[in-house]
């Protein structure tokens, strides 16, 4: 009997970050033929190893692919990206931005409809951690017919996909985003915070984590920064300049629809004084540090 099996679908991941490149990466490993591109080619580079495909333009890594992730930065990087790869776009092809965009998510569909692209809005929660498991969450938002082919893939990187709308240029599933983004500005924030007066108050950092463990207030986010804060470990999951990016994308939305976010405000404030001391690169967990001059 012959195999019938259809082979699986070229994927395009453009962006190769702490994000980008564990998903290029496990989608390899789902048996996924895999072409990769990143401005800096050198972060890309890495995957060759694991049967990527390392392209040096967006054009090259799109040839051929059915099927194109967005994984940078933000809205004006995904739409950068997808024009360098225009010239190998081909009519039909499945766009799937990854990113936290905003409202720019609006700029990005009408991009897909101008060059006849399928776009799903499908944004991912999780850092470097459960990029690396293949565990992030998906939330997507396009038309039904693209789910049977893009359920095998976002399979691949995550573990759970939640489709809130059949319509990617609705904006939906980036909104949900938001809102998301919103919680773990605050969570991120109080543990930094906390630990920063007890620092100020001379106690023991170790006891404050010791008395929420296992109780009502605790939760693995928690137990990550804290240690993060307590050992000085700030390797990079999600970047304190990324975070001010996001909290300023909250703020922005939450104007246009007429809701106060006091504490996104002085979340935002905090992220950027925690940048302007030098601390910019490193994980979001470093906004502890702009409760001091240090």
């Amino acid at each position: 009997m012959s195999d019938t099996t259809a082979p699986q679908p070229t994927v395009a991941v453009l962006g190769t970050g702490i994000i980008g490149f564990p998903v290029a990466r496990n989608l390899a490993r789902a048996g996924f033929p895999v072409r990769a591109w990143n401005r800096t080619r050198g972060k890309a580079e890495p995957l060759t190893a694991h049967g990527v495909h390392v392209a040096d333009t967006a054009a090259e890594a799109v040839d051929g692919a059915s099927i194109v992730l967005t994984v940078v930065k933000d809205g004006p990087a995904a739409l950068e990206a997808v024009t360098a790869a225009a010239p190998s776009l081909a009519e039909g092809t499945v766009w799937a931005q990854l990113s936290t965009v905003g409202d720019a998510v609006d700029t990005l569909a009408g991009f897909a409809r101008e060059h006849s692209l399928v776009f799903v809005d499908a944004p991912v929660q999780g850092t470097r951690q459960p990029a690396e498991q293949g565990q992030l969450i998906v939330m997507a938002a396009g038309a039904p017919s693209v789910r049977d082919t893009l359920t095998p893939v976002f399979d691949a990187i995550g573990k759970r996909t939640l489709w809130v709308a059949d319509d990617g240029g609705s904006g939906a599933a980036s909104r949900l985003k938001l809102v998301l983004n919103t919680w773990v500005i605050a969570l991120t924030h109080g543990v930094g915070e906390a630990l920063a007066l007890a620092e100020g108050l001379g106690v023991d950092p170790k006891h404050f984590v010791e008395v929420v463990s296992g109780g009502p207030m605790d939760n693995g986010y928690f137990q990550g920064k804290s240690a993060a804060v307590i050992s000085g470990d700030y390797t990079t999951s999600f970047s304190v300049d990324n975070a001010a990016k996001d909290a300023r994308l909250v703020l922005e939305a939450a104007r246009r629809a007429g809701v106060r976010m006091d504490t996104v405000e002085a979340g935002h404030a905090r992220f950027v004084r925690a940048s302007e001391l030098g601390h910019g690169d490193k994980d979001m967990a470093a906004g502890y540090f702009a409760s001091f001059d240090k």
